[in-house]
């Protein structure tokens, strides 16, 4: 072959891989470095790797736990993985002069501890002094929580870390840094007693857990940089929303070396621990406050880890740069109610500037109106706050005191800021700026934060004060606690999705579970099974003892049904003795109609209610996808068939569908 014909024929192989290739970002192979072993802290990864959410922007993705002594930063830096999930200690990477990134915030307050042993018997982080500590790399919030608290570093004897509570179990060291979603079910496990110090007590509130990047993948590959925090989040966004799935998946595809510690109620109470530092009820997944890291920089300048005024617009990485949100940046204000005060304040005002030329009657009138308008607001029983044009606190009412633990001269000359909880979403600050600086009356509500750390929520009507020139002078707030009522929506809104009676998903909430059960097990090529279950011989004991003895059984009963299920599974009342069943990842309809033999064998068991025994037994109907059906419809169905033919064919039994059913039905 001549060297053109090479040439062209090398040119076509090109032309045909372009062709063929997927379009966007096909085929790029990242790593994501973990800053430790495989648990549900990065639950979010594991779901976008798993449901595809990387495939689909064109990346593979290998997620690489840490092993002891690992430098999460430097495996990044040195080109070793892509991405990496680091602390806030990232902005000291920064100043050391590595060009790290952060992506997004995942938890919105640190999970990072420490913990000692207890015969320790330190009831401050003082009697720590001397003491053998294990600290784990990216931990400086850790020593920063030291340093404020008097005790550095060099007065404790440190020592590398091993990943391993069997150090501090065994005596070898005596206190170790920790991870609040971890070690402390661990220990109680173990039944080992321990302390825990956590830097929150000393006001040192950091960001944990951030996604990371550096200055050369951004420059190289904005787009690639883009799709893969996007497809992150939206993985966090399922793993939060299907907890149990998401344990299930760890448990079968990802075991760390410590496996043989984790389980189940393990999982659970990690993942319950992260929905609390998250805040994504009140926060959206990867949030990032420009604001928050100025504190934590801040931070640990006052602590002399940073110099002052540390930039950080390089550090924070911009999903939307051409978006200018600068004005909704810093935490505001306050909240409720009573919007004739702001009103009446801001007229009267208004009208007293427009007077001071009047007559010495009109002064003296207007004097006495001051004063009434002056001792309303000073005896309201809501907070008011006025501040001038540039936020910054002039006065505050005595209610204020009672509802946030600030005297009046805690408060004045700063902005309302200090009340900031950090779990406010950005829109809601945007939106109230954009109507204030158009001069209008902003109200909602917002989540504050007391002096002595307790959150709450408040309802605020905001308004601008403005002079004869339209121009805004001040601004009042008049706010009242909402948590009660916010309590009491909470209360309905879960009445609204579970059966008031024994507490189990209703028919909406269980039909909601079939769907999203149906969607994973089409995506995963796995089966589950829908059960159908009416109690037999249960209105003779209604009728017979009274309703309250039936409300019992029924509560009973459906105890006895939620613990023949795993974690991962559903059962739901949706009638007066009728309830239902969903099972995930079913083996086959000899594994599905022996979990429904189970529960109905559990409920054949007496009823002791009231000094009676009580005898019921159940109709159970089971259907299988997708051996029965493909939707939530047709198995609903077929399993109610099944249920009816089982009480047809003299009840307490368990019946699998048939075709032939329809039959005999």
């Amino acid at each position: 072959m001549t060297m053109q014909a090479k040439w062209w024929l090398g040119l076509a192989c090109l032309c045909m891989q372009l062709f063929l290739a997927p379009a966007g970002l096909a085929a790029d192979k990242l790593r994501l470095q973990l800053k430790w072993t495989h648990a549900f802290q990065f639950a979010g990864y594991y779901a976008a790797k798993e449901l595809g959410y990387y495939r689909e922007v064109g990346i593979d993705v290998d997620l690489v736990q840490a092993q002891p002594g690992l430098d999460v930063v430097e495996e990044v830096v040195s080109g070793k993985s892509e991405y990496g999930v680091g602390t806030s200690s990232l902005i000291l990477a920064r100043k050391a002069g590595k060009p790290v990134v952060a992506l997004a915030v995942i938890f919105q307050h640190s999970p990072l501890i420490l913990v000692s042993r207890k015969e320790i018997d330190a009831q401050t982080v003082h009697g720590l002094m001397g003491k053998r500590i294990m600290l784990e790399p990216q931990s400086q919030e850790l020593l920063a929580y030291l340093k404020r608290e008097h005790l550095p570093s060099e007065q404790l004897k440190q020592v590398e870390h091993s990943f391993s509570l069997d150090e501090l179990i065994d005596g070898k060291v005596d206190v170790i840094s920790a991870y609040l979603t971890n070690e402390p079910f661990r220990l109680g496990q173990a039944g080992f007693a321990y302390n825990i110090f956590t830097p929150r007590s000393a006001g040192i509130d950091f960001y944990g857990d951030n996604l990371f990047t550096t200055e050369h993948e951004i420059r190289t590959h904005p787009e690639r940089v883009k799709a893969f925090r996007a497809a992150s989040l939206r993985g966090w966004e399922y793993a939060m929303s299907h907890q149990d799935e998401i344990i299930d998946m760890i448990l079968q595809r990802y075991k760390g070396p410590d496996a043989q510690h984790y389980n189940k109620e393990f999982f659970h109470y990690e993942a319950a621990q992260t929905s609390y530092l998250m805040s994504r009820e009140l926060i959206a997944i990867g949030y990032m406050n420009p604001g928050r890291w100025r504190h934590i920089a801040d931070t640990y300048a006052e602590l002399g880890m940073l110099p002052a005024n540390f930039p950080l617009d390089e550090f924070l990485y911009d999903a939307n740069p051409d978006v200018n949100l600068r004005w909704f940046y810093f935490w505001t204000m306050v909240t409720l109610l009573l919007a004739g005060i702001v009103g009446g304040v801001a007229l009267y005002i208004f009208k007293v500037n427009r007077r001071l030329g009047n007559s010495l009657d009109e002064l003296k009138k207007n004097e006495l109106r001051l004063n009434l308008l002056s001792s309303a607001i000073e005896h309201s029983p809501t907070s008011v706050i006025i501040t001038d044009a540039d936020s910054l606190i002039e006065y505050v009412n005595p209610h204020f005191t009672i509802e946030t633990g600030y005297a009046s001269d805690e408060v004045i000359g700063k902005k309302p800021s200090i009340l900031q909880s950090g779990q406010i979403p950005t829109e809601t600050y945007q939106t109230m700026w954009a109507q204030l600086l158009r001069g209008e009356v902003w109200t909602g509500e917002l989540i504050n934060r007391r002096k002595n750390g307790e959150v709450y929520w408040e309802e605020a009507h905001i308004a601008p004060v403005r002079d004869e020139k339209g121009k805004t002078r001040h601004y009042v707030a008049v706010k009242v606690d909402v948590s009660e009522r916010k309590q009491v929506n909470d209360k309905l809104a879960y009445l609204a999705h579970h059966d008031s009676l024994t507490h189990l998903p209703n028919r909406t909430l269980f039909f909601e579970r079939l769907a999203q059960g149906l969607a994973l097990a089409k995506r995963n090529k796995t089966r589950l099974a829908l059960m159908y279950i009416d109690l037999d011989r249960f209105k003779p004991v209604n009728d017979t003892y009274g309703h309250a003895v039936g409300d019992i059984l029924l509560q009973q009963a459906a105890e006895r049904m939620k613990q023949c299920l795993r974690e991962s599974d559903t059962v739901g009342r949706i009638g007066g003795d009728e309830f239902v069943a969903l099972t995930l990842n079913v083996t086959d309809e000899q594994s599905a109609c022996l979990l429904a033999e189970k529960m109905r064998a559990v409920l054949s068991q007496v009823f002791a209610i009231a000094g009676n025994e009580h005898f019921i037994s159940a109709s159970i109907g089971v259907a299988i996808y997708p051996d029965h059906g493909s939707s939530e419809i047709e198995l609903a169905k077929k399993a109610d068939i099944a249920m009816y033919a089982a009480k047809a064919g003299g009840r307490d039994q368990v019946r699998l569908y048939q075709e032939n059913m329809r039959v005999s039905m």
